[in-house]
Order: structure tokens, then sequence, then C-alpha cells
């Protein structure tokens, strides 16, 4: 497996790239509602599972990681991928290769020690890039193989849902919610599999009505994680004749 290997000046100069460019150019808003780390989870490694619909979803995770206080979160990337973009490393991506029995079990093992030494993981239990619409979210055991090792982790489940609602970027919100302390170590891994995938259903499925509910207008729960970039509707507003006069 390919570890992580952070380092402090890339992640920053890679930070400003990503908000400022990357981002900016390519949603109109990304928002946040719930609390990533929660009062309930202090002193204890986190481990966020979030659903997978887009190759934006590790961007949109790294900039959301990358608002909160300290610099310990790292991010599980298939080891294709990672092998192809190297540079994720030295943001603290990590591999993992499913179709390999052992670099699976060595990924898993890595992630359990990160937790154990009080450190944040990103981690997708689906497995794969799926449609957003995709119903019921289905986990892999790995997740679970994780919170056996490692049964202090706090889990804190994040649903990404995005979309082209009103303006000619897609926006995109990240809802983080209740964190999941439970006795993991006494817990079969089936049994954790299907805890943590009824959690996550129910979650996106309340933040996917609450977003339509709005009709397209973004609900004001979900805070800025950027500062709006204007998309080409808004700026055609820009210069409609007589914008402005009474």
């Amino acid at each position: 497996m390919l570890e992580a290997a952070k380092s402090a000046s890339f992640d920053r100069l890679f930070s400003r790239y990503n908000s400022l460019y990357l981002l900016r150019r390519h949603f109109h808003f990304i928002g946040l509602s719930g609390e990533l780390q929660p009062a309930a989870a202090a002193g204890r490694g986190i481990l966020y599972l979030m659903n997978h619909s887009s190759w934006w979803d590790g961007l949109l995770a790294y900039h959301a990681a990358g608002k909160l206080p300290g610099n310990r979160h790292y991010f599980m990337m298939e080891e294709e991928q990672l092998s192809k973009y190297a540079f994720f490393r030295k943001l603290g991506a990590f591999s993992i290769n499913p179709g390999n029995p052992g670099d699976l079990r060595a990924s898993l093992r890595y992630t359990a020690g990160l937790l154990q030494a009080g450190e944040s993981v990103w981690m997708y239990p689906e497995g794969e890039i799926l449609p957003l619409e995709h119903r019921p979210l289905s986990l892999k055991e790995g997740a679970a193989l994780v919170l056996r090792l490692s049964p202090q982790t706090a889990v804190v489940p994040v649903t990404l849902y995005h979309g082209l609602f009103r303006h000619t970027k897609p926006e995109a919100t990240l809802l983080a919610g209740a964190p999941q302390l439970l006795p993991w170590a006494e817990m079969e891994r089936p049994e954790i599999a299907r805890t943590l995938e009824s959690v996550l259903n129910r979650q996106l499925e309340a933040h996917r009505s609450n977003i339509l509910s709005y009709k397209g207008y973004m609900p004001e729960e979900f805070h800025p994680l950027l500062r709006r970039g204007r998309s080409t509707n808004e700026w055609l507003d820009l210069l409609r004749p007589g914008r402005g006069r009474g």
C-alpha cells in the first residue's frame, strides 16, 4: 500500500489552489451543516464516513477538513488513482486496493493505527462511485473491521448532496450527522456495517428531502465553506438593460 507522506508546505499551496481556483471555478456554492468535530468526539480518533457519488468528493472533503483547526486529516484513496496522482499523498491520502487481500488488510490496519493515534480519517464505505440517486447505499465491511481494531473511534456520518439548481454552476452541501459512539468491540462486523448503513441511508434521505423542499434555493443552515463565485446567469443579469432602476 501507499502510505500518506504529509507536507505542510505543499498542503498550504494546494489548499489555496483548490479553494481559490478549482472549487470556485466549478461550483456556485459549497455549504456545510452540522459539526465535523463534535464535542462528544473530543480526545478520540474520528472516522468520517461519506457517500461517494462524484469525482469531486475527495476535494470537497479535503476543503471541508481544511476549515477545521489542526492538520490531522487523512483520506483513503483507490491505489490506482493515488499511483497516478501521487502528490495527493502529501495532502494525507493513502491507498486501498480491494483487489489485493494483503494490501486491503494493510490499508485497514493503517487506518486503525491512525485512529488509535487520535487522527481523523475520511473513508467512502461504499467502495466505489455510484450515481447520487442510487439507493440504498450498500456499505462494504472495511469500516467495520477498522472499528473493531480501534473501538475508541467516533464515527461522524457525512452526506453529500449536489446538483444544478438555479445557477449554471452546481451547488454542493455537506451534512455532518450525530457522532456514533457505539461499543464497536462488542459488535460483529456485519452488525456494525448494517448499523452504519442504516445511519447513512436515513441521513442522506433527510438531507435530500431538505434540499428539495427549498426548490433549488439553499437552506440557511448550510453555511458557506468558500466565497461564492458568480455563475453565468448572474453575469448576464448584470448586463440586463435598466438593471437597478426603479
